[in-house]
């Protein structure tokens, strides 16, 4: 009999069955109706050709054949269990592999991720760039942050609104030449001449503060530099279609780990 093929809820029935000679105890055990439980039993009965329990006066008595199986099965099943802990303990391991962009690390993830592991000190983390095709299960991965327009085919969170906040040097103007960076989408109909470009909103932000000119950055990123003085908002923060986003895969999603941090930092927000 092939493996796929394998009656395992028959034989979960079975030794459910054996253990208490009874069909009625054994549905109470499986959460099931005698009947059911009868079913199960003689469909195995059929498959596999073998008469598998005899009533008697004094109640269901084990055949031979059924007998000369059940150690096996019930090592099988034993097996089972430790395979499916096995898997588990990613889930219940202590160490979470986060991928974020950098500045958004330094700006605002560093001191809650801190926070976290202060109300759980056994936690740990390791921390790799962020990359949009990145594969989550070759890189290990529990949980990413993306600054985009939403999870995409991922399981995901918004970590606030997606509001952005232009900023320059304290005192600069209005007529003060653009910075680029790759994750600013400018409004649309908005004509603007770029005269300096970097590689991330972090440092937008310290080109701004250079008085290099001004940037569209994230309104989380910016909070701190303005808060600080680095830099100033021309403005009030704009609706944008990005914001950052906790995302993962389901099968990650679930695990009770990263619903425990994922409710942390969301609670940050608040």
């Amino acid at each position: 009999m092939k493996r796929t093929h394998l009656p395992l809820n028959g034989l979960r029935v079975l030794d459910a069955a054996a253990r208490h000679l009874s069909f009625t105890r054994a549905a109470d055990e499986l959460a099931v109706t005698p009947a059911a439980v009868g079913q199960q039993i003689r469909a195995l009965e059929d498959l596999l050709g073998v008469v598998l329990f005899r009533r008697t006066t004094k109640g269901l008595v084990l055949t031979d054949e059924a007998s000369a199986g059940l150690d096996a099965i019930r090592e099988g099943f034993l097996r089972f269990e430790e395979g499916v802990q096995a898997m588990q303990a990613g889930q219940s391991s202590h160490v979470y592999t986060v991928a974020c962009p950098r500045d958004f690390f330094a700006a605002w993830l560093s001191s809650r991720l801190a926070a976290f592991r202060a109300a759980n000190p056994a936690m740990r983390f390791a921390l790799v760039g962020t990359d949009a095709d990145i594969d989550f299960t070759e890189a290990n991965l529990n949980l990413a942050v993306r600054w985009a327009e939403g999870p995409g085919e991922l399981e995901g969170i918004a970590l606030g609104e997606p509001l952005t906040q232009v900023v320059a040097a304290p005192g600069a103007g209005e007529d003060t030449p653009w910075i680029g960076w790759p994750g600013d989408t400018a409004p649309e109909g908005e004509v603007r001449e770029t005269q300096f470009s970097v590689g991330d909103a972090g440092t937008a932000i310290s080109a701004a503060a250079a008085g290099l000119g001004k940037a569209r950055v994230p309104a989380m990123l910016a909070e701190s530099a303005i808060a600080s003085g680095r830099v100033a908002a021309l403005g009030p923060p704009e609706h944008g279609r990005r914001a950052y986003w906790l995302v993962a895969p389901l099968p990650q999603w679930r695990q009770k780990k990263v619903k425990a941090l994922v409710a942390a930092l969301t609670e940050a927000l608040v």
